[in-house]
Parts: C-alpha cells; structure tokens; sequence
C-alpha cells in the first residue's frame, strides 16, 4: 500500500468517524431534546400576579412578608410571642397572599356550593394555569381535548379543616372530598380544561413542585404529552403545621427567610401559586412560542440511609446535581448561576453549599468566573410546596433578561460564618448586575431538597435563537379579536388591551394581533375590528367594547357564492397569498373556486359552493343567515384584487362575530410569533369563602393543657422521674421507658429532642443544647445529666452512668 492510498484510507475513516460521533450526538438529542419554558403563571405574596411585576419585584430590594391577615384567625390565635410553648406559635408574620378568597366560578363552569368548598389551591391554579397558557399562545377549547399534562406539587390542603372541626358535619357534602384532596388540585385543572395528558400529584415536602417539573421533563421527552403544565401551590390556611414547625425550632421568630446570612435563625414561611407551561424546543421554534428559557436536563434522588429523615445529606445533593448536568449534556464550568434552596437555616445552607462546591466548585476555580447562588426565598420566604416552582421562575426570568439581581441586601449583615467563604468560588451578589460576559454560554441550575429526603436539581440555559432571513410581513390590514365570557369582562380585556395598542412598536403589531386572534380561546361575548394600524386598532377597538354586539350565537350553513367566471377569485388569491403564503392551497391545477372553499376550510370555515350565473363576472361573497334568520352577505371579490386580504379580513370579523369559532393559526403573518407580554382574561372577582370557627380554634389552642406542677429543683430523685414522664408523654409512649435503653433505641429523633428540651426549657428556665444530651447512652444517663444542669451541679463530660 503505497502512501496516497494509506492517506485515502485515513480520510475515509476521519470521515466515517465524524458521520458516527454525529449520529451519536443525533441520537442523544433524540433521547435528551430539549424543552422551552414558553407561558408563566403566578400568584405570589406582594399581590405579584404577572411575571413582568415579579422580575421588577426582583430587581427592587423590598421583600414580601407582611403580618398576619384578619381572614386567618386559627393563626392569630395559636400566636404567643416568646420561647417555644407547647400548642403554641412564636410568629405571627409570614408572606401571605393578598386575596384568596375571590374566584371567577362562572368562568370556570363550576356552581356556587361547589365554590364555597373548593380549596383556595385548587381555584388558584385555575386561574394561573389559564393565564399561562394565554401568555403560550396556546387557546384552550374543551372539545378539542389538548394533548396537555398536568404536574402539580401540592404538600397541604388546609381549608377543609375548618369545616371538619365543627360538631355539626351537616356542611361535609361530596365536594368536601372533591375540594380538598392533593390529588384534586392538578385533575381539576385537566378536567375543567378538557386535557388529555397525564395528570400527577407530587407530595415531597418542600422539593415537591421541581419534582413535579422533573417528571414534566421525562414525559415530554417521552412523547406522553405535547404541552407540559408544571404546577406549584401552597396556602397557610391552618395553624397546625405553624405549631407544629415552632415546636421543631424550624421557623424563623421574625417570620423570614435569611438565605446564607450570619443572622439565619430558621425558615420564613410563604404563599403562592405558580404554573410553567412546557413543550419541546423544536416545536416551539416551529409554533412561533415565546421561549423564555431552554430546559436541558434534571435529576431527581433520595437521601437513604442519612443521619435523619429530615436532615439534609451532602453526598446525596452532590449526586444530584452531577445527574442533572450530565442529563443536560452540561460542563460544571458553564454553569454561572444556581438558585439555591437556601432556607436560611445554620445547619441546611452550610450543607447545601457544601455539596454545591463538591459538584462545581473545582470547575468554577479554574475558570476563575465566580459563580452566584442565591435563593428567592430571601424575597418571597419558603413557599414550601410551591418554592421549586418560585424559583424555577426567578430563573427563566434572569436567563431571559441576561441579569442577575440582587441575592442579598448590604443592610443584611455578615453571610454565614459556618461556610468558608474564603475558599470558595462562590458569591452572593449584592447588587443587580448582568451576567457575566467571561461565560460563553448562560446557564443555570436550580436545587431543591424536601424534608421527605427528596432532592431535586434543574439545569437551564438561556434561548439564543438562530439568526434567519425571515421575510417580513407585506404591510396591510391587521384582524384583531377579543371575547369574554360577559360584557364586563370584555371592555376590562378591551381597556387593557387598548392601552397595550397605544404603546405597541409597529413592527410588532403583526405578531400582537396573531397571538389575541390564535392564542386566545373563544368566548361568548365578542368584538372584531380591522385597521392599519396599531392607533387606529385602539380607535376601533375602544369604540367597539362600549358598545359591543350580543353574545353570539349559533351560525346557519355558510354559502360561498361565485359568478362563473373565476378569473377574479384567481387574482384575489394570489393578493392574499402574497400576505399569507401558508394559507393559500397550492393546487395549481384546482379551480379558485375550490381552492377558496379549502382556504376557508383551513380557517375553519366550511362552506358550500354555489355558482351564481346572476352576478356579473367576476363577483363572489358568502352568505349565511343568524340564529334568528337574519341574513348576512360579505363580499370576498372587488374590481381592486389589492382589496382581497382587506376583504377576507373583514369577511372573518363578521363571522367570528357571528358566533363561528374560526380557526386563526392558519392566518399567521410570515415572521409573527405570540407575545407573552399581552393582558390576560379578567377574571371576575366574587368571594367563595367559610369562615374560620374562631371560637374552635381560640378554643383548642387554650386547652392545651397548663403545666403540671414541677418537682423543686432540690428534689433530685422526683426531676428524674419527672423527666422520664415528659419523655414518655413526648414519645406517646404506652408502656413505661426502659431506663437501660437508650434515646435512639427508644424511638427518639431530631424532633423529639427538640420537643423533649423544649419543655423542660420552658419549665426550668435552663439552656440546652444538643450537645447536652448523650443521645447513645442509656435514658438513665440522659436524664441524670439534665437533672444536673436544674439543680445546678457539675456535669461530667459525657454524661453521668
């Protein structure tokens, strides 16, 4: 083999070489396609109901905890200022949404009785998934049974606790059951909604809503649904997990989150409600969506066999967060964002950095870019089921807008000195810059771990869509359409919407008549108007919500008349195909009048052709005749064929006004994609609410039993046999303890520790730590060695025998 063969034979192979690495890449891409996040929907505490409100609240420095509301009163009573006490609270703040008891129960088909009883959760989610899927684009028509997925994380269902309390059962009806079940929350949704995904209800504690995302992910990938809801809820309707959270010490007293700070002293607790609507990137790209960011890759794990159930375990994170950038195809160095869990707690942030640094770090040192972390949290408190969703957003939103705010205030004080800051590669910004410009790639990851031992990470990446040579839309008339479900609701929709006209750049006036025409379902209550511009849109449109047709009814079969001569049909196609190139069959051997029945087809139109040998050459136009048999003629043809795309516009007008849900996704503009950014339905206002038993839960909280009276600090032998009884008691022990076994072979755990030293605190006014309880050795040595600390006597080290 001389040397031009041998170099031929090398080429063939560096080429089949390269073919195969590129059907590998092909066939991960297959496996592992990309998603886009293209709707947003909230409801989150600081009355934040869109997301242009929450990336502004972001960018600001104020934070959303407010006091107790007055329609809380189970929280207000359970509230005593002051060390823990048993059946008691210590906070009375929190970040509580501003309105949850209003509902549009009209809108959503649902009856009065039923209201009343559904939970808050479920009435939410309702309305933000909606408003989600209007920022998509994405028109939801029941009948059409939409190929969605519902993925709801949901960990409490409070409300109906204030009817279960009551002696009287009476009010405890069917829609008791269907209002409060977890599993209701996301079937209500596909239900009221006509979806024909799956639909789950995910419960992991606090990592349960970027759970519910990562089991999003697998679907779509899998081909199991086309659209992808990704759900989050949480509301403190009870006073019972607050309790219940304070006898744990796992609250904050001043009702805040203080992610990564030295003055982290336990979590805040929040409200919201969020949904993301998922689908694939490359169909998105194709739809013309609003890409707000790219999903490439999530992990979902288990801490095992940890230390404590609720105890956060590095190694676990550290493994999770390597899974998710391996599923996203992704270089720890590339990541320069991560938005953390970051409850505010000593003992959870430390932990979470640490494994954060295990996976990163070495590759954040190298390059020498610091990364930022940082949580929502300190803004919004721990929304707890809800809180995965909540940064999910935060994120999208700074990949979006290429910055990243503020993760703590100057006035926080010092971060938390049990991290070694100094060795790290780590920072928390404290002031709002753009991302950094070393990186070549913006991506991010969002971490979340639950007290069920559930961890969860998310890998995203900001959209840089490819440069195209799209063709702008010809300039021409714009068909802009609104409906509701009654008058009022449409001139509220119609005002906003006139306000959004007048500030409208022209070029996107395309693209902002698409998405109201074919993002927006179909309602009873209309008004259609043609123009030619965004000012003259907003005249029109003013003038017809204020005195807009009736609701619309049903049509009768529509007709297209023609003369027998085409010739003018022909030329009128050809006007509006150069405005819609998509929208006029190709057929070059079919006649006009058989290409124009299949263009209204298209447009959801069904028409019946008949020639009219009365009507000069040239003439067409449709006909039908109302609900009430009034007739209706609209011209389709004119002596100026420039007229056509003008003429088929006003032609639709008249027909969706009419009643027709005419399909408008065929009548897309060249280069128009949907905006996110447009107002949402109004929903209307009307309260569904039962009220708290008060007086059941002032009630409750006061019977908590009052302490016995405690053996005199002299008494050595009756503090030990009192210390056993409230041990016993803590540990809803039946049998007496055996004195030679120890804490842990008890059944003791981190939350009974802290219950057990609470109360004996608060009776014998010392100071415990976990360090003071031999925890390993027998109960007679535990309970000797606190029995030392009230009456005063040295403690050997490590405990008495």
């Amino acid at each position: 083999m001389d040397a031009t063969e041998l170099r031929r034979l090398v080429e063939d192979q560096l080429r089949l070489s390269r073919r195969q690495q590129a059907r590998i890449r092909e066939l991960e891409r297959e496996q592992r396609p990309p998603l886009a996040v293209v709707g947003l929907g909230l409801r989150f505490p600081g009355d934040l109901r869109t997301p242009e409100q929450f990336w502004d609240f972001l960018r600001g420095d104020a934070h959303a905890v407010t006091g107790i509301p007055d329609d809380r009163p189970g929280l207000r009573a359970a509230y005593r200022p002051g060390p823990v006490r048993p059946g008691r609270s210590y906070v009375d703040r929190a970040a509580f949404l501003s309105d949850i008891g209003h509902f549009d129960a009209d809108f959503f088909g649902i009856s009065q009785r039923e209201a009343e009883l559904l939970d808050p959760q479920q009435r939410l989610l309702l309305e933000t998934a909606w408003e989600a899927l209007e920022r998509a684009g994405v028109a939801v028509r029941r009948a059409d049974r939409l190929d969605v997925g519902v993925y709801l994380g949901m960990m409490a269902s409070e409300y109906g606790e204030r009817l279960a309390v009551q002696e009287d059962k009476t009010p405890l009806d069917p829609y008791y059951a269907t209002g409060g079940g977890l599993c209701f929350g996301a079937g209500r949704i596909s239900y009221v909604m006509g979806f024909a995904g799956p639909v789950v209800s995910v419960d992991t504690a606090c990592s349960s809503s970027l759970v519910a995302m990562h089991l999003a992910v697998r679907a779509l990938r899998a081909g199991e649904c086309r659209y992808a809801l990704v759900c989050g809820s949480n509301l403190l309707l009870s006073p019972n997990l607050m309790v219940s959270l304070c006898q744990s010490r796992a609250l904050s007293p001043e009702g805040r989150s203080k992610s990564f700070l030295a003055a982290a002293d336990g979590y805040g607790r929040g409200e919201g409600v969020g949904v993301l609507v998922l689908m694939r990137l490359d169909e998105a790209e194709r739809e013309g969506r609003p890409i707000l960011a790219v999903v490439r890759g999530s992990a979902v794990n288990h801490d095992g066999a940890a230390s404590g159930l609720t105890v956060p375990s590095g190694p676990a994170q550290q493994q999770v967060v390597r899974a998710a950038l391996a599923d996203a195809g992704v270089g720890a160095a590339d990541v320069g964002w991560v938005e953390a869990h970051g409850t505010g707690t000593l003992l959870g942030d430390p932990v979470e950095v640490g494994a954060l640094d295990a996976a990163l770090g070495t590759a954040v040192r190298e390059r020498g870019v610091p990364l930022g972390i940082g949580s929502v949290k300190a803004r919004l408190n721990h929304l707890e089921a809800a809180s995965g969703v909540a940064g999910l957003m935060k994120t999208v939103l700074m990949l979006h807008h290429g910055e990243i705010p503020a993760a703590a205030d100057e006035s926080d004080g010092p971060l938390n000195e049990h991290i070694p800051w100094d060795q790290l590669g780590f920072t928390v910004p404290r002031r709002t810059a753009p991302w950094p410009a070393e990186l070549s790639r913006r991506v991010a990851g969002v971490n979340s771990f639950g007290m069920s031992g559930t961890n969860a990470h998310v890998v995203l990446e900001a959209y840089r869509p490819e440069e195209t040579d799209a063709a702008a839309t010809p300039a021409g008339p714009e068909l802009l359409t609104l409906s509701a479900r009654d008058p009022q609701a449409l001139a509220t929709l119609g005002a906003a919407v006139v306000a959004r006209l007048r500030a409208a750049d022209p070029a996107e006036l395309p693209s902002l008549c698409h998405t109201l025409r074919a993002g927006r379902a179909p309602l009873g209550h209309r008004v259609a108007v043609v123009g030619g511009s965004a000012d003259e849109l907003a005249v029109r449109l003013a003038a017809a919500v204020r005195q807009p047709a009736g609701p619309a009814g049903r049509l009768r079969p529509v007709t297209l008349w023609a003369a027998p001569d085409h010739t003018a049909l022909e030329v009128a196609l050809d006007a509006i195909g150069a405005r819609w190139p998509r929208l006029v069959p190709t057929d070059p051997t079919g006649e006009a009048a058989d290409r124009w029945v299949a263009l209204l087809g298209r447009l959801g139109v069904r028409v019946r052709f008949r020639r009219d040998a009365g009507r000069p050459a040239g003439a067409g136009r449709l006909e039908w005749r109302g609900e009430d048999g009034t007739p209706h003629t609209v011209p389709l043809v004119t002596a100026v064929p420039e007229a056509a795309p003008g003429l088929l516009l006003d032609a639709l007008a008249a027909l969706f006004l009419a009643g027709l849900d005419v399909r408008f996704d065929a009548l897309r503009p060249a280069g128009a994609r949907f905006l996110p950014d447009l107002p949402t339905y109004p929903f209307r206002r009307r309260r569904f609410w039962v009220d708290e038993p008060v007086g059941a839960a002032g009630t409750a909280a006061a019977a908590i039993g009052g302490p016995d009276v405690a053996p005199l600090p002299t008494d050595r032998a009756g503090i030990e046999a009192y210390l056993m009884t409230e041990l016993r008691d803590v540990l809803h022990a039946e049998d007496d303890l055996d004195p030679s076994r120890s804490f842990l072979e008890t059944g003791g755990d981190s939350f009974v520790s802290t219950l057990f030293m609470t109360r004996i605190e608060e009776r014998f006014q010392i100071a415990l730590t976990p360090d003071d309880l031999p925890i390993d050795r027998p109960l007679a040595a535990l309970l000797a060695t606190i029995a030392d600390h009230i009456t005063g006597r040295p403690v050997a080290a490590g405990g008495r025998e």
